[in-house]
């Protein structure tokens, strides 16, 4: 059976969702209150496939590279990305993120689409904007 993913965000303004109903198939107990969300719930497919790839090749990026069929920048960028959105990543970690001109020159080598390669731009705009405050 087919689940559908749980929403993290409110479709009216935005605003974080809680978790305040969980039930049981078995006996239909029911349990209300706030409950915490999952943080890997919030990841797409392609971050789901990803950190299923890096995990399966126990973190080798080379293994992640050969995997997703993109080069060696590329994949770091990808991961570092995922590292990023579930708060994972520190701020050396950071400072590896991909320059504008390595994206622009994936996006040109076609190892990068051009959403993903503006993802990654606007990553780099939080970053710059979070080292200024």
């Amino acid at each position: 059976m087919s689940r559908l993913r749980v929403p993290v965000d409110c479709p009216v303004c935005g605003g974080e969702l809680v978790n305040t109903r969980l039930g049981c198939r078995n006996c239909g107990t029911e349990l209300v209150g706030e409950f915490g969300h999952c943080v890997f719930c919030s990841l797409d497919s392609a971050e789901t496939e990803l950190l299923k790839v890096f995990l399966a090749s126990r973190g080798n990026l080379k293994e992640v590279e050969k995997h997703l069929g993109v080069s060696y920048p590329t994949a770091r960028a990808r991961f570092m990305q995922l590292l990023v959105k579930l708060n994972l990543a520190g701020v050396a970690d950071q400072n590896q993120v991909m320059t504008q001109e390595q994206i622009l020159a994936e996006v040109s080598s076609g190892a990068l689409t051009p959403g993903e390669a503006a993802a990654l731009l606007a990553g780099l705009g939080e970053t710059a904007e979070a080292e200024t405050n």
